[in-house]
């Protein structure tokens, strides 16, 4: 107790009564999501899993707005997004390689192109669900105009690819 009467906060951007009921873990499909450090409205957790022996490590975080624990239909989402994601990703990717192809996207000749190829010039897959039971990839890597910086960002609709956006510093 502080001098004051009240519990001990643990950190400085916490929440009365909010922040001090949040899980600091939560476990979904074998994977230990993590709070993080998020806005005062935010409650979030990050976890990283490999899919295959040897595979780079992915990003999965759960946010919640506002703040407060996940409902377990939230927890089940992020479950089926972390036991299916590979299914995920080639859902999203080929999303890219036929919405890319629209007019309002404005790749160059060169860009259109590389959609033909087997492997699109997108990688490094990395998922977000949130409480609205929408969640979304990111591909933080890719060589088209449209990603830089920050990549190309595909949100599901629980398992369907309905939006693609290209994160440039307006994100």
């Amino acid at each position: 107790m502080s001098e004051n009467g009240t519990p001990p906060r643990s950190s400085d951007n916490e929440v009365p009564g909010i922040d001090s009921q949040l899980p600091t873990a939560l476990h979904v499909a074998g994977l230990t999501l993590s709070r993080t450090e998020s806005p005062p409205p935010l409650a979030c957790w990050t976890g990283y899993f490999a899919e295959s022996a040897g595979a780079d490590r992915i990003a999965m975080s759960l946010v919640i707005e506002p703040a407060a624990p996940p409902d377990e239909s939230t927890l089940q989402l992020a479950h089926d997004v972390v036991s299916r994601f590979g299914v995920f990703v080639d859902q999203a990717l080929e999303y890219c390689r036929t919405r890319l192809r629209e007019r309002h996207f404005e790749l160059t000749t060169d860009e259109l192109n590389w959609l033909d190829l087997p492997e699109l010039p997108i990688a490094a897959p990395e998922a977000t669900v949130w409480a609205d039971q929408t969640w979304a990839i990111r591909f933080t890597e890719s060589r088209l105009r449209l990603a830089d910086p920050h990549g190309i960002l595909v949100t599901f609709n629980r398992t369907q690819p309905v939006d693609l956006q290209g994160l440039t510093d307006e994100y």
